[in-house]
């Protein structure tokens, strides 16, 4: 018995030992050297992949945000001088307006488009580029210019904002709207022309539903409603709130919009960025 024990438990030791090391032995690679590039690979790997999940949220979060919050936008022209220069550059709004329907704006805080609100909609022709104008008639409203001042509903429109030029020729600029077929101005936009009758109620340009009427606060160098006619509620995209940044810059600057021109004059804005910038208009409120 005694000879019996010793032989049992050296048996079993000595079958698990063995047993432990040869799986220690797999499991080592055959090269020592090769642990430390096989944790590197590994960490690479890891790092590359939380790079992309990093890129692909912060890509769904900017295309969320310019699609319901907030985007950018410059200012080309200066019809909206001295309210928005050429050469600002503008956050705008897109969580601000009611009236698409939409059922959650019962829930979140729009509020309806008023008289006033200086608006970023899409042009209703040619490929629908954005403009800026501010809003002078709201659906229903009846809208007449005489001797260069605005009456809304009859009553005079104070309008601070709106600098005139007067050796500026205006037809529109001093009485709007036309009240007989007797009249041209190479502006107009042809369907504007045939239709702008339809829309005067005795001498008032009667402003249609769900349409608005808007014109710039340089108003004797603004294309505006006068010319081509309402913007629809659709195609308004929100209200600008801040310029964010402002260069000197003319409309010739903004006259082309393919990639080769935006690219020079990027280039030609960093070459003279300290005299060119508009520090003093930087994070300045818009109303």
């Amino acid at each position: 018995m005694p000879s019996d024990v010793p032989g049992e438990v050296s048996g079993d030791v000595s079958g698990e030992i063995s047993s432990d090391l040869s799986s220690d032995v797999q499991a080592q690679p055959e090269n020592p050297s090769d642990a430390p590039q096989a944790a590197a690979h590994a960490s690479q790997q890891t790092s590359v992949r939380e790079y992309l999940e990093s890129l692909l949220v912060t890509i769904l979060i900017v295309l969320y945000g310019t699609t319901f919050i907030v985007q950018t936008f410059k200012i080309p022209s200066p019809s909206m001088e001295k309210t928005l220069l050429v050469g600002d550059y503008l956050l705008v709004n897109k969580f601000i307006f009611e009236g698409r329907g939409s059922w959650y704006e019962h829930l979140l805080p729009y509020r309806a488009i008023r008289r006033g609100d200086i608006i970023v909609f899409k042009f209703p022709f040619d490929d629908h580029p954005h403009y800026v104008k501010r809003v002078v008639g709201l659906p229903g409203d009846r809208v007449r210019i005489v001797d260069s001042k605005v009456y809304v509903n009859g009553a005079l429109l104070n309008e601070p904002y709106v600098i005139h030029d007067p050796g500026a020729a205006d037809l529109f600029g001093d009485d709007f709207p036309p009240t007989s077929d007797a009249f041209y101005d190479g502006r107009l936009r042809p369907e504007w022309a045939a239709d702008i009758l339809n829309h005067v109620v005795a001498g008032e340009l009667l402003v249609p539903p769900n349409e608005y009427f808007a014109m710039g606060d340089n108003r004797d160098y603004s294309w505006d409603c006068r010319y081509w006619g309402f913007v629809r509620r659709d195609a308004i995209m929100g209200r600008p709130v801040i310029v964010y940044w402002s260069v000197e810059a003319s409309s010739g600057d903004y006259a082309t919009d393919d990639f080769i021109s935006n690219l020079r004059g990027m280039a030609r804005t960093l070459l003279h960025l300290p005299s060119r910038a508009r520090w003093s208009r930087m994070f300045r409120q818009v109303h």
